[in-house]
């Protein structure tokens, strides 16, 4: 069980929140595990119902259950992430996972779409004891509020996705893959992928770690009678930069439709309690008439952040987050902000 309280003040805009304060049940569930009553495995079977989080791989597409900010405050926190009610079924005998699960989303109350879905998700890890490669695939089913949400209410969602490490003599060379195709008839036609490859230099000084990451979501073309814009569903915190793209554009103004991404990242830790980076991000839209009739560029911004993660000791952890945004000339033909961005956040976290 766990509980969430929130202070927000003076956010604006207000969908991030306002002057406001919130408190309520997190994970409040109950469950069975099969320990070692069972020749599969310790733990081979997993039921939870009530609420419950639940993440698919690393969350591109399903990790978030609740909504935070409006009437809630506390937007940037994202302190929540049970789903308001979840029952998840888990086999993992050996190396594989299946799961079938049926999810209904705690929305604000100002804005709930009555978003929920049923899905079964199947996951294999290959490598046996020093395991270097994770496969997977889900469907899903997902309805909603006619009213709200037409193109969600009947979705049918596919996702595939791998995450290797393939090379036996090159171990420090990965690569992480994903892919989604929603479909919902002229309603909701569209796919969004993901490809990324890293190196990691685990014998030198401070472990540097470089990536590249190159993530579409497609957008609506105006020219066709279907919808292509991808629905980006409730993605969920992986690592900094994923699956909220940017401290100041993914925060702000961009989600995971008509979005085109280049990442570029270099990660390092000093000490077995300090680690940070740089990431460098450059935006452009899939569409651009469909971000506004009047934008015809699909440069949307530049975007430097910088971030440490600092363990004071086994209670205390320490974010620091700086962020430094170009506005490109879609942003232009827009707002009419040409003016740059500049973001600061310190994040103080309690565990015990």
């Amino acid at each position: 069980m766990s509980a969430a309280g929130e202070r927000t003040y003076g956010a604006v805009p207000e969908q991030f929140g306002y002057d406001i304060s919130s408190f309520g049940p997190d994970d409040l569930y109950i469950g069975w595990r099969s320990g070692k009553s069972l020749d599969l495995g310790e733990n081979a079977v997993d039921v939870q119902i009530g609420r419950a989080p639940f993440k698919l791989g690393q969350g591109f597409l399903l990790g978030d259950g609740t909504s935070e900010g409006g009437s809630r405050g506390g937007y940037w926190t994202n302190a929540r992430r049970a789903f308001e009610f979840a029952a998840i079924g888990r086999l993992a005998p050996g190396p594989h996972k299946i799961e079938a699960f049926y999810l209904d989303r705690d929305e604000l109350p100002e804005g709930d779409s009555g978003s929920r879905l049923w899905g079964a998700n199947y996951e294999v890890t290959l490598g046996g004891k020093e395991p270097h490669t994770t496969l997977g695939a889900t469907y899903m089913r997902w309805f909603a509020n006619e009213d709200l949400k037409p193109w969600r209410d009947g979705l049918n969602v596919f996702n595939v996705r791998a995450y290797t490490a393939p090379i036996a003599a090159a171990r420090n060379l990965s690569f992480e893959f994903d892919f989604a195709a929603e479909r919902n008839g002229e309603p909701r036609q569209s796919d969004a992928w993901a490809l990324q490859g890293a190196y990691e230099w685990k014998d030198r000084i401070w472990t540097p770690r470089l990536s590249y990451r190159y993530a579409f979501f497609e957008g609506d073309d105006p020219d066709t009678a279907a919808n292509e814009a991808f629905d980006p569903l409730f993605p969920g915190f992986h690592d900094w930069g994923t699956w909220w793209q940017g401290e100041i554009a993914g925060e702000y103004f961009l989600s995971n439709s008509n979005l085109k991404s280049h990442q570029f990242r270099l990660h390092v830790e000093p000490t077995e309690a300090i680690s940070g980076g740089l990431m460098f991000f450059k935006f452009r839209l899939d569409h651009p008439a469909s971000f506004a009739p009047e934008v015809t560029s699909d440069d949307v911004a530049f975007e430097v952040d910088a971030y440490t993660d600092w363990k004071l000791n086994s209670n205390f952890t320490v974010s620091l987050i700086g962020a430094y945004g170009d506005p490109g000339k879609a942003v232009a033909q827009f707002s009419g902000r040409t003016k740059n961005f500049v973001y600061g956040m310190v994040y103080i976290g309690y565990s015990f």
